[in-house]
């Protein structure tokens, strides 16, 4: 076991920094035809772990117990805002996340809806006024 899980763990983590590098947070930027370059902006989750055990056998020689292990890894790739680049000025652009609760969900309904109320307000009282 001191062999094989040393092993499998510096093979993931090889696989893991395969997979992620500084091109997967500060994308590639993108030029368009008149001038504006769009860098994309992302955060990177990586996760792992592992395990094994030697297993006690009645038929092999007691110092060569057979091993059984794994391990696991993954990688989490989030767009979080895109850079804008045009003459000599740079923005921000961030990305905005879906809502996930149904509280979410009316709270960003609540600017739009207070506008249409206000609208419908303007309105009416501009009708009065006539």
């Amino acid at each position: 076991m001191s062999k094989n899980l040393p092993n499998m763990l510096e093979n993931t983590i090889a696989k893991i920094r395969e997979m992620v590098d500084v091109n997967s947070v500060v994308g590639t930027p993108i030029t368009t035809p008149d001038g504006v370059t769009i860098i994309p902006i992302s955060t990177v989750s990586a996760g792992f772990g592992g395990g094994g055990s030697d297993f006690v056998s009645k038929n092999l020689n007691k110092q060569e117990n057979p091993f059984g292990g794994g391990v696991g890894g993954g990688v989490k790739v989030t767009p979080m805002a895109f850079l804008v680049v045009k003459e000599g000025s740079v923005r921000v652009l961030p990305v905005g996340t879906p809502a996930n609760t149904s509280v979410d969900r009316l709270v960003e309904m609540i600017p739009d809806t207070l506008d249409k109320i206000t609208a419908f307000v303007d309105s009416h009282t501009k009708k009065k006024e006539e």
